[in-house]
């Protein structure tokens, strides 16, 4: 079955409705989306979205605040785009009716979240933000966007000027091909390759795996965020303990109610998340629980109904004051490296949100800038779409002779615990050399012939490929920055500050900028 459209919008978050609602004004547009709207992770989103709307803060400590938190590590005109006309557009949304939490005095009610230095988080129902936001934005999609759920998307349609031009899409009974001027990435991240995660578990990184087999370039792929605060029981993670509880006066314990970040950093329970997680890990490998005292908050139930529903669910007692938490997989900074317009290395396929690499989170993403994001640089790819308009006129698909059977793959739950026990909080170069040695080769995967397979086996299939890239990433950065660290290389290396890895047509290079039309000639390095 064929499908043709102006746009294709594979996802379904915060930043493929915020492009959708303003594309559809002009273009007819489909959005693909693997499940539900409603599971993503920015229907999930607790903490709010981080934006300067108030006098007292400023866009520069935004900034600053932005380029700390992850080391350094950035493209900085594209985190002064993110912050300057992320505020704009945020300050228009609440002008336009978005329903924010308010203060008495009508004034919006704003939150203080890790290694921010200013009360600036934008939060509405309490903890429940991204519901509210996704709800938001769907009610106003025009008519002329259509939401296509339960399609798996699995192979990315060229045409023979190396062009994109639409996407091969599987559910349990039929392939569908879809045709469109232009194909938008907006699949979210890759939480889900590790068994202890605040991500549904379909987030499996399926965009990047496509844009790789593709052609595209990938970059940052070493950085996977760990939220510290992942609701644990039963030997397992229930869902995410947003870091507002923190702002609100929760401090993290031990099981004797001692606080456990004072003396490991000045921002205490509210450091960056590389150093809150990184402090828990180390506590609970020594044998240790650990706990948020939520203790000190007044009206807990009513500031944060979703975690308070989601600890009933699991029994947990609130009236101990005590929220058993432990550290798992949050947020993906690399990804399919794109401009602040979403534009990717190949022709008409554009990358938002957390699928994309835009250098704004660095080594480790500031809170509550994710959903600021989605929202700006959705916004910045709609309209460049808008100018541009629909010129495609080659739909003729190139044929490409994929010739490679599949390879032996683990199984999802080995290949999740690998994940987690190598390329966990803390990562040592024998256990990824050999977890790299379990794994196909990416030229391999890059050739396989991917007809005939059912959503599941499509699945593991692009798990291996990102975890693959992600594990020979983690390797060639030898030092420890931000979310990336190393048991044997415990500290930032000044060699590899504003250094990239990229993955790009089988290819690893190190270069010394994200994009490759700003690389002098002769900084490249190739690895293999």
């Amino acid at each position: 079955m064929d499908v043709k459209t102006d746009v294709l919008i594979i996802g379904s978050g915060i930043a493929a409705l915020q492009a959708a609602r303003l594309l559809g004004q002009q273009f007819h547009v489909q959005i693909v989306t693997k499940s539900s709207v409603y599971m993503s992770s920015s229907y999930r989103a607790q903490g709010g979205i981080a934006a300067v709307t108030n006098r007292e803060d400023q866009t520069s400590f935004h900034i600053t605040d932005t380029l700390i938190a992850g080391v350094h590590h950035h493209d900085k005109k594209h985190v002064e785009t993110l912050i300057e006309e992320g505020s704009q557009i945020m300050q228009q949304f609440v002008t336009d009716g978005l329903p924010i939490d308010r203060q008495p005095s009508g004034e919006p009610s704003l939150g203080l979240e890790g290694a921010h230095s200013q009360h600036r988080i934008i939060h509405a129902g309490g903890d429940r933000t991204g519901q509210i936001l996704i709800d938001y934005l769907l009610k106003q999609l025009p008519s002329n966007v259509g939401i296509n759920t339960y399609e798996m998307a699995y192979e990315l349609l060229l045409n023979t000027n190396g062009a994109c031009i639409g996407v091969l899409t599987q559910d349990q009974q039929k392939t569908k091909r879809y045709f469109a001027h232009h194909v938008i990435l907006a699949t979210g991240g890759a939480g889900a390759l590790y068994p202890c995660t605040s991500n549904y578990k379909t987030n499996t990184g399926d965009g990047i795996a496509l844009a790789y087999r593709a052609g595209a370039a990938i970059s940052d792929m070493e950085f996977m965020q760990f939220h510290p605060s992942l609701l644990w029981c039963n030997g397992g993670a229930k869902g995410l303990v947003s870091e507002a509880v923190r702002g609100a006066g929760g401090i993290f314990v031990d099981v004797r109610r001692q606080p456990i970040m004072k003396g490991i950093h000045p921002q205490l329970d509210l450091a960056p998340r590389h150093i809150t997680a990184h402090t828990l890990f180390t506590k609970r490998a020594a044998g240790q629980a650990t706990y948020i005292d939520i203790s000190s908050i007044q009206n807990f139930e009513e500031k944060f109904p979703t975690i308070t529903k989601l600890c009933r669910e699991n029994e947990i007692d609130l009236q101990t004051g005590l929220i058993p938490v432990a550290p798992g997989s949050h947020f993906l900074m690399g990804g399919i490296v794109a401009d602040d317009t979403g534009k990717t290395s190949i022709p008409n396929l554009y990358a938002v949100g957390e699928v994309a690499c835009t250098g704004v989170h660095g080594a480790n993403r500031l809170a509550s800038n994710s959903l600021l994001e989605g929202i700006t640089f959705g916004q910045k790819l709609a309209e460049s779409l808008l100018h541009g308009g629909c010129k495609q006129v080659n739909f003729t698909v190139a044929m490409r002779d994929y010739t490679q059977p599949m390879p032996a793959l683990l199984t999802k739950e080995n290949l999740q615990q690998a994940m987690m026990q190598t390329l966990g909080i803390v990562r040592n170069p024998i256990g990824m050399q050999r977890f790299a040695q379990q794994l196909p080769t990416l030229q391999i995967l890059q050739q396989v012939n991917l007809s005939g397979l059912n959503p599941q086996e499509l699945e593991l299939y692009m798990m291996h490929v990102l975890a693959t890239i992600m594990v020979h990433a983690a390797i060639t950065r030898t030092e420890s920055r931000g979310a990336h660290i190393r048991s044997d290389k415990p500290h930032n290396d000044e060699k590899w500050q504003q250094r990239w890895i990229i993955f790009e047509n089988g290819q690893m290079k190190v270069r010394n900028t994200l994009y490759e039309h700003h690389q002098t000639r002769g900084n490249a390095e190739a690895v293999f």
